[in-house]
């Protein structure tokens, strides 16, 4: 069995899944995030250890449900993006700044306006925003070079734990293709550091871990862990790239969601081409698969928009099916933009002044309706994206929002087309599919990909949808006149 392990951004999993792809119950641990003045957000990597410990212990308890099989390795995925600084032994220079951090939205209106951003987009397909490895590093150097100067390192989250469990300075290409990739030679692009101004601070970038390899967990890890010393350690891919293959994407042109605290539209690719769009947005990610792309729209905010409203609301997550029912398709006329992010949007397109709001209003709108149509415009969110990346075959969808019935059924009547739903962990089993491979013994995919269930597409919710999305297009192109006078 691999022991999987995924680390989130407020919360860390762990489950066992055996060969034949049974897996026992997801365990959680949340760790600490910073919300700070100047729109900083920051984690502390000591603490994101210990939810990883907590997690893979409760888990391990749980080996007699898949018949005490020995654990082949541990598998780690994540959350992707941000900046964590560590020195040689992994001990953090600092606190580790987020992928939710906007300290560095000036550095992106600067390299806007001067060109940096489409001239790195057209040589590695990467659109930055502000919680991106590049501004942040040039935040750094330019405001705090003491910090850059005491790091060996500048990685990010699951690289940063896989240091302090085995000692390896790495990277997964996954998160390396963000942002100086050359994703088809799998080295850095050294114009790309020069286009931000950041080859003098090459040295903190680790070269990517060639495709299956395997690090090895150190005594003291292994005994806090309570797992065997020298067990096999997976390194990604991150999160994003996780959930599409645990999902079961495999041709060129599938497509999934991830309806979770981010919303992030991806398309499987046989060539390292980006998105299509006039902004430079989005990722060009190299995969753990030889001549496998992910182009993918991560837009900032998914579920953690509705989690805010249904909070002002004084509203249960488990009353959210219920209210949906209760607003008709339109939400009595009510809509919303869903950019309720501090750090703005960063795809389809990359505005750190992008803002939320609700229109139409009237005393006749009641709670339901404010919550329908928040969910109606985060999926007109997720079909910009799809469109903007041009996926072609099936969506799948994953994540907490998938499994709401009725925003599932929005969220299929949106894009026009049935939704193949997974329910169960995918980041962890697309980190442990990567894992086999590594250790030469590969699951068969079509066999062991996750349990899907189809949610279809309703005729009448197409067409309204249709009249929905340009209407939200129209809106959002307004919005953005007036975000950029600011």
């Amino acid at each position: 069995m691999i022991v999987g392990v995924d680390i989130g951004t407020s919360v860390t999993k762990a489950q066992l899944i055996s060969r034949d792809g049974r897996t026992t119950p997801a365990h959680e641990a949340r760790s600490t995030v910073y919300t700070l003045p100047g729109h900083r957000v920051e984690q502390d990597l000591d603490d994101v250890v210990g939810t990883v410990e907590t997690v893979v212990r409760a888990a391990l308890a749980d080996a007699a449900q898949l018949g005490d099989e020995p654990a082949e390795a541990l598998a780690l995925t994540g959350q992707g993006d941000g900046l964590w600084l560590r020195d040689a032994t992994g001990v953090p220079v600092g606190r580790a700044l987020s992928w939710m951090d906007g300290r560095a939205a000036d550095r992106l209106d600067r390299w806007t306006a001067d060109g940096t951003l489409h001239a790195l987009h057209r040589r590695t397909g990467v659109g930055l925003f502000p919680g991106s490895a590049a501004p942040l590093l040039a935040h750094l150097a330019e405001h705090e070079p003491e910090r850059l100067a005491a790091a060996h390192v500048a990685g990010y989250c699951v690289d940063a734990v896989v240091q302090r469990l085995t000692g390896a300075v790495t990277v997964d290409v996954s998160d390396a293709s963000q942002p100086f990739l050359d994703v088809v030679s799998r080295t850095y692009d050294e114009t790309a550091l020069e286009l931000c101004g950041l080859s003098a601070h090459r040295r903190l970038l680790p070269d990517p871990a060639p495709p299956g390899t395997l690090h090895r967990l150190l005594p003291d890890a292994a005994r806090r862990l309570g797992l065997p010393a020298g067990l096999p350690v997976s390194a990604g891919p991150f999160d994003i790239p996780a959930c599409a293959f645990g999902s079961g994407v495999a041709e060129p042109g599938e497509g999934n969601l991830i309806i979770g605290t981010t919303l992030a539209a991806q398309v499987l690719d046989t060539e390292p081409r980006p998105a299509i769009a006039e902004d430079p947005a989005g990722m060009l990610l190299a995969t753990p698969y030889e001549g496998r792309y992910l182009r993918v729209m991560p837009a900032m905010i998914g579920t953690a928009g509705l989690d805010w409203l249904l909070k002002l609301l004084d509203v249960k997550i488990e009353a959210l099916d219920a209210l949906l029912v209760q607003s008709p398709p339109g939400a009595s006329g009510v809509t919303a933009l869903p950019f309720l992010s501090a750090s703005g949007e960063r795809a389809p397109f990359v505005d750190p002044r992008a803002r939320g709001r609700f229109d139409g209003l009237s005393p006749l709108a009641g709670r339901a309706d404010l919550v329908r149509a928040l969910c109606e415009a985060v999926a007109y969110s997720a079909r910009h994206c799809m469109e903007t990346l041009g996926v072609t075959r099936t969506v799948t969808a994953c994540g907490g929002g998938a499994r709401s019935g009725e925003w599932a059924r929005i969220f299929a009547g949106v894009l026009g087309g049935d939704l193949e739903v997974c329910d169960d962990a995918v980041g962890i089993r697309g980190a442990a599919h990567v894992a086999w491979r590594s250790l030469g013994t590969p699951v068969d995919p079509g066999a062991w990909r996750a349990r899907l269930r189809t949610v279809t597409a309703e005729r009448g919710l197409i067409d309204h949808y249709a009249e929905g999305y340009a209407a939200y297009r129209h809106a959002l192109d307004i919005a953005r006149e007036g975000w950029s006078t600011r």
